[in-house]
């Protein structure tokens, strides 16, 4: 088969969040199933575009409502990545450097699923599917059957993947005209809530829907900012696949981010050498069990409930923890971080933005994940802990409900909660100083089991292309 993946997000081109590392690794492993993959994403200016070599296959144009835009297809020529990358350059539109957070988003991603689908309607061919991703590539299935000038593309299988619904790329009906020459009649299934919703037209027009896990999928139909009656009428063609993650780049045996490599064998050895080199950086304490919080400071990953959740857990138990807090986001989050980290010289320490090496570090040195998330559709962080022996503490949602079971339980190996509160963190933070100081056999046991679990991309690849197989 010959799949073609649209999203705002490839890892390593251009990362934001979890979206990124899925593209980087999902077409990877299906083209190690022998298929055709290939990802198409904007061109951003990103460090990546500058160190490798490009070329050109294809150049055209297109409108936006009445603005004439130009538009380029460069293709990546050696295949680095595993599979056939291909960026879309818009001048004016993408050539930036960040991936969102533009006033004229809205104008950058409408343009840039116009020149996808301009592109992919000139092929002398068709392609057997169309994966998007997410709000940002969701007016494609539409596009694809309705809009006259891609009717070509009619006929080809369209998917789409909800990584995060809570984000649905809203617009208003003033802006229909941004799209190429449309059935008028079709109007519905742009709509939802008296706006023009992408999300939610990839729902409705997609022949697939799948969410990026199986909790995810029944959490939408009573928690998705605004489409929960839309999950639920479209049930029966919405399946839940688990994220994999990419086991050749997260290997604690391999990683050259880490001071010492190691396996399960090795594992108190291996962390203790990362974990020293952590604490000698952030100024730590060593011989007490770290804690790290790895991820964007919103209240969606409940970042806003960490510096009262770190002070209580100092107090409460007796300064016996460190923590260490790498992420960026809400200004009062960070401020609020900052004015602990000087309260507790010590026992807190942040890095406040995003080092891909550092995240890699805290992964293997690390002794606990908290991951206290109101909204977690998959998480892969939990994935990494668990692959380099690092306990997760997690609220039970989402994904995390379907990776994490708890050590009070048969087999458990993580710690769960179920409040996103203060409270709820603190006490499962207790749970762990216990476990570190009073239970070294079974946090060592803990430990090289979680890393013998397999979340790799195999089995998740496989049920992507069952699925595929199943709309032929």
């Amino acid at each position: 088969m010959e799949i073609i993946h649209v999203s705002a997000e490839c890892y390593p081109v251009a990362k934001v969040g979890g979206l990124g590392d899925v593209v980087g690794a999902l077409p990877k492993y299906q083209a190690k199933l022998g298929h055709i993959t290939k990802v198409v994403m904007p061109m951003y200016r990103t460090k990546f575009l500058y160190e490798n070599d490009w070329e050109l296959v294809h150049q055209s144009s297109q409108y936006l409502g009445p603005q004439w835009f130009n538009y380029n297809v460069i293709k990546e020529k050696t295949n680095k990545l595993g599979f056939d990358l291909y960026l879309v350059d818009i001048n004016g539109l993408l050539d930036r450097e960040k991936v969102y957070g533009y006033d004229d988003d809205t104008e950058r991603f409408t343009s840039f699923q116009i020149a996808v689908c301009d592109w992919l309607s000139s092929w002398q061919h068709k392609p057997d599917i169309v994966h998007v991703h997410d709000h940002p590539t969701g007016l494609i299935p539409f596009m694809m059957k309705y809009c006259y000038a891609f009717r070509h593309l009619a006929d080809v299988s369209s998917i789409v993947t909800i990584h995060n619904a809570q984000y649905q790329g809203w617009m208003g009906w003033d802006k229909s005209y941004y799209l190429p020459a449309w059935d008028t009649w079709k109007g519905g299934l742009l709509e939802w809530n008296n706006t023009i919703n992408p999300l939610a037209s990839a729902v409705k027009c997609a022949w697939k829907v799948t969410t990026v896990s199986y909790s995810y999928l029944n959490e939408l139909k009573y928690m998705s900012n605004g489409l929960e009656n839309l999950f639920e009428y479209e049930k029966g063609k919405s399946v839940g696949i688990l994220n994999g993650i990419d086991n050749e780049v997260w290997d604690p045996a391999t990683d050259h981010f880490l001071a010492k490599n190691y396996d399960a064998e090795k594992v108190d050895k291996g962390k203790s050498k990362n974990k020293k080199e952590i604490c000698g950086q952030f100024g730590l304490d060593g011989d007490k069990p770290l804690f790290v919080f790895i991820g964007r400071l919103v209240g969606e990953k409940a970042a806003d409930l960490l510096p009262d959740a770190i002070s209580s857990s100092i107090y409460q138990h007796h300064g016996n923890c460190n923590f260490l807090v790498l992420g960026s986001g809400e200004p009062d989050v960070e401020s609020h971080l900052e004015t602990i980290k000087h309260q507790f010289g010590g026992y807190v320490n942040t890095y406040i933005g995003y080092s891909e090496s550092l995240s890699h570090l805290l992964y293997a040195g690390a002794d606990f994940l908290l991951m206290p998330s109101r909204v977690e559709p998959c998480g892969l962080n939990q994935m990494y802990a668990l692959r380099y022996g690092t306990v997760p503490i997690v609220r039970s949602t989402g994904g995390l409900i379907d990776t994490v079971k708890d050590f009070g339980e048969y087999h458990g190996f993580g710690i769960r909660f179920d409040q996103a509160g203060v409270w709820d963190i603190t006490y499962s933070v207790g749970r762990a100083v216990d476990l570190y100081y009073h239970k070294k056999n079974l946090l060592t046991w803990m430990q090289q089991y979680m890393m013998g679990i397999d979340h790799s991309w195999e089995s998740s690849a496989n049920e992507y292309l069952e699925l595929y197989e199943g709309l032929k």
